[in-house]
């Protein structure tokens, strides 16, 4: 009952949209993902088992699905609508994961967004769009999103919305091959009464 509660959902903001991801999209999602592959490659999660490797699209859609399906995890594409296109083209990828229920009620965020179009606000309104999702929809207290003290747009993305820096975690996550420090950021809803979204965007307005 849970995963149908929560799952499928689609959120907007005006031109951009979180929405499922889906099979039929492996062509456009690689084709992003292969024209971001130097921009992505210092920050992709690897395996760390001898010879391990990465699910291919089709397994990661998969086990996002069934991550959704038990209520664990919400897949989602950003997408964005553009002039001259009918439908909304694949931008980036968010996905809260590591739901936790009970008395715990947190998750974990983690995005990617095509070098293209940073710096364009993207991020920053998906990752406000989902928080909000979770705090008010789901009702979940806390959302958590590590960040490789290296990577600087990501650090600016969690420090526009005021997530709090909780601290550094040694080789927390096996990143492009090795295993990496994470800085720790958290945001709980009682530091958001009005919704994250909203706070951001009057940010922007002024």
């Amino acid at each position: 009952m849970w995963a149908t509660a929560i799952w499928p959902v689609t959120l907007e903001c005006g031109d951009l949209i979180l929405r499922p991801i889906h099979y039929r999209d492996k062509k456009e999602w690689t084709a992003v993902r292969s024209r971001n592959s130097d921009w992505l490659a210092p920050w992709e999660a690897s395996n760390p088992a001898p010879g391990g490797r990465l699910p291919n699209y089709r397994q990661m859609v998969a086990s996002l699905n069934s991550q959704a399906r038990q209520a664990s995890a919400l897949p989602f594409l950003i997408t964005e609508r553009v002039p001259g296109f009918p439908e909304p083209r694949i931008v980036g990828q968010l996905t809260v994961s590591s739901i936790m229920w009970g008395s715990a009620m947190t998750a974990t965020l983690g995005y990617w967004v095509d070098e293209a179009r940073a710096g364009h606000g993207i991020a920053p309104t998906a990752v406000a769009m989902a928080t909000d999702h979770c705090f008010s929809a789901l009702g979940l207290h806390r959302m958590e999103i590590n960040i490789r003290p290296e990577n600087g747009p990501s650090l600016r993305v969690v420090e526009k919305l005021g997530f709090r820096d909780e601290g550094r975690r040694l080789r927390f996550l096996h990143i492009n091959g090795e295993w990496a420090d994470h800085r720790s950021f958290a945001l709980t809803s009682e530091e958001v009464p009005g919704g994250l979204l909203s706070a951001w965007l009057g940010r922007q307005a002024n």
